[in-house]
């Protein structure tokens, strides 16, 4: 009797599994962003339509790339014939690369519940993962709404600051002699003064070093990837700004050398240049690069340097090699500051270990206080943040220069 009945639900599984609707006629398209943001929530979206002529009901898995962290990528499904839908999740690739979405995986109802038919729809397609690119879009919007304190940036406009004449306005209490017109002031019987607008056209030149020096990891990411997402912004600041943006990437010799260019192309540009950027433990030649910038662009520029420096033998070395580009142009040097080192010296020590690793960190800070002493004595500006602010603070320091037209 049992034999028997095992066959007969054996048969009845069979005949079930062979009713199951066919997928040939199951479209799925995935859409997401051309490149993926690196650590940030990418919108995957797969639409899913059903071509056939049956109902189509059961669970439908997503596949990306196995280390990426992702939300809930499994939903049911119910589709009638002709019907579309569609289907979310995020992506949050932890690294900088290339990489692969793998297949769509479908278990399909079969009819008296008792066969669950599972299925690969090959879907696999490439993948690249960038800097945050992301950051840009929300950047855009804020600064379209003027709320780009919301970022932490804090830009004013500067008035009577640039050369460019922008407009006529009555003079008010404060304002400087120099600017009244006195022709429109006699045309009109009152005082009127001339509003000028900000400098454009100016230039920002990025010197990047990929050696040994951005090695350092914060929280678990390298130094130079803090410092990428950062390049981002600002490049993406300068263009809107209507300013010429350039790169120079080196370690040992100079790897990559973007000319300076203005547009929103030139972002794109810098993006492909950087996007796949590797620190390497190598001694980077920082005399050399500053060289080889020399020889190449001579026009009074801001020259933001990114690299990193924590003892005076280094900062001496680095003030030598920069300072010729500090005497030409406006010079900014770049850090990423680890927020644990801090944390560490104003925590009280609970044990013999946590005492050591503060007496460490004490001295660490010290001496990166001495060493960025000794490079602000050579009239080298210095920007030392910690990832969270690194962007904001850099792209304020830009809107600084402009409203104070320091170039």
């Amino acid at each position: 009797m049992v034999l028997l009945y095992d066959l007969i639900l054996f048969a009845m599984a069979f005949t079930t599994l062979r009713l199951a609707p066919s997928v040939a006629g199951l479209q799925i398209r995935r859409k997401h962003d051309a490149v993926l943001s690196v650590r940030a929530q990418n919108r995957i979206v797969l639409e899913i339509e059903n071509d056939g002529k049956s109902l189509i009901a059961g669970l439908i898995r997503d596949e990306p790339p196995a280390y990426f962290a992702s939300s809930d990528r499994e939903f049911k499904l119910h589709l009638e014939p002709g019907e579309v839908t569609s289907v979310s999740y995020t992506l949050s690739p932890p690294e900088r690369g290339s990489d692969r979405f793998r297949s769509t995986f479908i278990r399909l109802d079969c009819p008296l519940g008792l066969v669950t038919r599972q299925l690969e729809l090959d879907t696999s397609e490439p993948v690249r993962v960038y800097p945050n690119v992301l950051a840009l879009r929300e950047f855009d919007l804020l600064n379209q709404k003027g709320r780009l304190r919301e970022v932490g940036i804090r830009q004013a406009r500067a008035r009577g600051l640039g050369t460019e004449f922008e407009s006529l306005r009555d003079y008010a209490e404060g304002d400087d002699y120099r600017k009244i017109d006195w022709k429109a002031s006699a045309r009109r019987g009152r005082m009127i003064t001339r509003q000028y607008e900000q400098e454009r056209n100016q230039c920002v030149m990025l010197c990047i070093d990929i050696g040994r020096y951005m090695l350092a990891e914060v929280d678990g990411v390298r130094k130079l990837d803090h410092v990428l997402d950062a390049i981002l912004m600002l490049t993406n600041a300068a263009a809107m700004a209507g300013d010429f943006v350039g790169a120079l990437v080196y370690s040992d010799t100079v790897r990559r050398y973007i000319p300076p260019r203005k547009g929103r192309s030139q972002v794109g540009a810098i993006i492909e240049a950087i996007h796949d950027l590797v620190a390497e433990p190598i001694q980077s030649d920082d005399a050399g690069a500053f060289a080889y910038l020399a020889t190449r662009w001579k026009r009074r520029s801001l020259v933001v340097l990114f690299t990193d420096f924590d003892d005076e033998d280094r900062a001496r070395q680095l003030a030598g090699a920069f300072a010729p580009v500090a005497k030409r142009h406006l010079s900014l040097i770049v850090q990423v500051q680890d927020p644990k080192l801090d944390d560490m010296v104003k925590t009280a020590p609970d044990s013999v270990s946590a005492m050591y690793r503060q007496t460490a960190a004490s001295l660490l800070l010290k001496n990166r206080n001495e060493a960025t002493r000794i490079v602000t004595a050579m009239g080298i500006h210095t920007l030392v943040s910690e990832p969270q602010q690194l962007a904001s603070k850099l792209v304020t320091h830009y809107f600084s220069v402009k409203e104070r037209a320091l170039l």
